[in-house]
């Protein structure tokens, strides 16, 4: 019995150690402009002008790999919720034109953040990793 306890006890641990440690993002890390690294579990096009940007205020804007679009976000904890209200229509190659396509269906779903290994990662409601983001310095002036 002892056996069987210590042995479930070192298969926990093991498995523990081997998860990332997330954290719970506050309003202010949040604030400022994002790039978009992954949507749904494709890389960005490089040189991908892809991005999100949360002002204190709520609201929300960026690039969505063709056009720049606006919105709002609420953030109460783990809990995210991005509302974009509107975008320009440009005309841009397929390849970016699908990407921004499946940029706006990840963004529809986010309702959870957090931050892991320096990257911002925005999540559906059961966990899944719809956008993965990383924070733009500011240019040196």
């Amino acid at each position: 019995m002892i056996k069987h306890i210590l042995g479930a006890t070192v298969i926990f641990l093991g498995l523990s150690a081997c998860q990332s440690h997330t954290q719970i993002v506050s309003n202010e890390q949040l604030i400022g402009t994002w790039h978009v690294e992954v949507v749904l579990d494709t890389p960005t096009i490089n040189n991908s002008p892809a991005t999100l940007v949360f002002a204190p205020n709520g609201e929300l804007t960026g690039n969505n790999s063709c056009n720049q679009f606006f919105g709002r976000y609420i953030q109460q904890g783990h809990l995210l919720q991005l509302a974009p209200s509107g975008s320009t229509m440009k005309a841009c190659i397929d390849s970016l034109i699908t990407q921004e396509a499946e940029l706006m269906q990840a963004i529809s779903l986010v309702q959870q953040v957090d931050f892991s290994k320096g990257k911002l990662n925005l999540l559906s409601l059961n966990g899944d990793t719809l956008l993965v983001l990383t924070k733009q310095s500011l240019p040196v002036s």
